[in-house]
């Protein structure tokens, strides 16, 4: 992954942007990186696309990697080199269609489809942030995040995306009546936060940030997934993810 940029060419956001501060931190992203694709999974259209046409199911650690690749290209690379990647990623979405089981049709390139992928990807991203970064980032260099990313998603096809973390929020509350979890989805759940560790010297760490990444979820996506974290576990896994997060800076610096 060539994460080079020409001389006078920032990328899409550049270094003083609020979406290169979010995306700094390997440790929330790890973390906001689950927790959005839970609640992602939520909405049928969104299941059905990785159910049918995806090979989740022995490659799961494979699909977090792609999507690592798709938000670290977009943030940090040239220009060129992310508007190459959203190339890649529409046309991969040109293949993903079907049908519910309901019998309702679904497309990958659904624009308001696509919105919802996008609105609790960076929702999770942003809590993962606050809660383990920066948990005194200004509103206003909140929103800015939401603005900015709005811009990668409608290059993918996304319609009405919101600007604001007001707006995100509303969003997200208003497409709560379309989600639904059944046993597609709490298949796919399990997959995610029983992942096997890559190896056992990292089976602690990834232990904490699936358990971090649950963890953050709003109440209500919990709720729906029948995720119940006991409010006295709750600091231990908070102060856990916390060491790995300055672990990681540490190794990484």
């Amino acid at each position: 992954m060539d994460l080079s940029r020409p001389a006078g060419d920032p990328g899409l956001f550049g270094p003083g942007s609020a979406t290169w501060a979010v995306h700094g931190d390997f440790t929330s992203m790890m973390i906001g990186g689950v927790c959005s694709l839970l609640v992602q999974m939520l909405h049928p259209a969104a299941l059905a696309g990785v159910w049918d046409h995806s090979d989740f199911r022995r490659d799961m650690t494979g699909r977090l990697k792609r999507t690592a690749q798709f938000i670290s290209t977009t943030t940090f690379g040239s220009t060129e080199a992310a508007e190459r990647m959203i190339g890649r990623v529409r046309s991969i979405h040109d293949r993903v269609a079907g049908t519910l089981p309901d019998g309702t049709p679904y497309s990958a390139n659904d624009p308001d489809l696509l919105t919802w992928v996008h609105a609790a990807e960076i929702d999770s991203f942003l809590r993962a942030h606050l809660r383990y970064r920066d948990p005194a980032m200004p509103v206003v260099r909140q929103d800015a995040y939401v603005a900015e990313m709005g811009e990668v998603a409608r290059r993918l096809g996304a319609v009405d995306v919101p600007a604001t973390r007001v707006a995100l929020t509303a969003y997200l509350t208003a497409m709560r009546p379309a989600l639904r979890v059944d046993d597609r989805t709490r298949e796919m759940a399990r997959r995610l936060v029983r992942q096997p560790s890559p190896s056992l010297l990292n089976a602690p760490v990834n232990a904490v940030m699936m358990q971090a990444g649950v963890d953050l979820m709003p109440r209500w996506a919990a709720t729906l997934h029948g995720f119940d974290v006991p409010a006295a576990g709750k600091p231990a896994i908070r102060l856990g993810a916390m060491g790995v997060g300055r672990l990681m800076r540490w190794a990484l610096r």
